[in-house]
Formats: structure tokens, sequence, C-alpha cells
């Protein structure tokens, strides 16, 4: 075949699909939507756990929904409420202080109300401190990779 038959004639093949073009990477598996309730004071933890979803190998990434500026309690939880909704599941991170946080206990209501799954996680492992009513019948697990991985698997 010559340059001119080339540019202008028709060949009569079947057209490739953008699947057929060329062999590419594994697309990655999808990420799951996490959503951390946390009391106030166990800031610093959430912090840890945002960083460990974003490794490379985590298979979660988190909505914060964290105050940064004053906000309007109703507002807040109409906000809240649907971002609740739109995740896969809910971590709540466990300490001395989560029994008395009154926003982390209404995360927990609302996970409950939309049957968003959720579990609750222990910030340390020696913690035995009181599990919110919100938390009944829902697993506890202490903060691990595996254990993490395992809960977001289930999702």
């Amino acid at each position: 075949m010559g340059l001119f038959d080339f540019l202008f004639t028709r060949q009569k093949s079947k057209p490739k699909t953008k699947f057929q073009s060329r062999p590419g990477p594994t697309p990655l598996p999808v990420r799951k939507r996490v959503f951390i309730s946390f009391a106030v004071e166990d800031n610093e933890y959430r912090g840890h756990l945002v960083s460990q979803a974003k490794q490379n190998r985590s298979p979660f990434y988190f909505i914060d929904m964290s105050v940064k500026r004053p906000w309007d309690e109703a507002e807040w939880r109409k906000k809240c409420r649907s971002r609740i909704k739109g995740c896969d599941g809910v971590i709540v991170l466990l300490s001395n202080y989560t029994y008395h946080a009154s926003g982390a206990r209404w995360e927990m209501k609302c996970a409950n109300e939309t049957g968003v799954k959720m579990i609750g996680m222990r910030i340390r492992k020696s913690d035995t401190s009181a599990v919110p009513p919100e938390l009944e019948g829902k697993p506890v697990i202490t903060w691990n990779w595996n254990n993490l991985e395992r809960f977001v698997n289930s999702l």
C-alpha cells in the first residue's frame, strides 16, 4: 500500500474500541467513603486516622465534618446527615471522652437512622471506657490496620 492509498483509502476493518486499543494498568479498586465520628478532644487521633487513609494501599478515604469555624447547629446537622447518608460506613473513635460527646453521639444516632454500617474503634488497646448506647450491637475493634481493612472491605 502506498502513501496515497494509506491516506485516502478507507479500510474495511473493525473499529477499535477504547478497550481494545492497548493494554493498560489494572484498574484500582473502588475506595470506600468512610465518615469518622469522634469527640473533639480526640482530634489528634482523627488526624492519625486520616493520615493512614492517605497511604497508597488504603482502601478508604474520609469525609471530614470537623468544625473549623463557628457553626449553626441546625445547619451542621443537616449537612452532617447528608454526608453520613452518602458514606459506605462510619468509624467511631472511642475514648474516655466519646460517651459525653453530644456531637459524636448525634452522628452515631444519625448513622443508625440512615442504616449506614458503623463500628466503634478504641483509640487505645487498654481503653475500657463505656461504649455509647448508640453503638449497642455494633462491633467494637481495637485500632490496627488489619481491623480497619477488614471493616472497610466488608462495606
